[in-house]
């Protein structure tokens, strides 16, 4: 993927009073993952490819890096849309500081870039749910 200086980025960042590890298994387990985001073939290992599967349609990705507890970055190609989503969780002293970006969207994705502003305040409302849900229920 090209790197484009006119890029914009979308961040939403988030504190949860929950440890690194909860976060982390609700980012890569693939029944947790369409608990919050949408139904998925995803594993968390560098190179794999999956999709996620919405009524609207499919999200072609690919696994860029995988670094339990810490980090998660894959790629993200749907509706002419190349970008690549990544997580960064730091572990804070009531839980774990939670960094969402998804990078790539250009000057003339403008419909694309306010859908996903507000499409990943509506995923991480639901990945606080599933993460909270966690400390209630045992391994899955």
């Amino acid at each position: 993927m090209e790197t484009d200086t006119n890029s914009r980025s979308v961040v939403k960042e988030r504190e949860l009073n929950h440890a690194p590890e909860k976060v982390w298994r609700a980012l890569t387990q693939k029944h947790l993952i369409e608990d919050w985001l949408m139904k998925s073939d995803f594993k968390p290992e560098v190179g794999h490819r999956f999709d996620l599967e919405a009524d609207w349609g499919k999200v072609s990705c690919k696994v860029l890096a995988a670094e339990p507890h810490e980090r998660l970055s894959y790629t993200w190609a749907a509706h002419e849309l190349e970008s690549v989503v990544t997580w960064t969780l730091t572990e804070t002293a009531t839980g774990t500081h939670l960094k969402m970006e998804q990078s790539g969207f250009g000057p003339d994705q403008d419909q694309a870039y306010q859908g996903a502003r507000a499409g990943w305040e509506q995923f991480l409302d639901n990945l606080e749910k599933v993460v909270a849900g966690l400390d209630e229920k045992d391994e899955r």
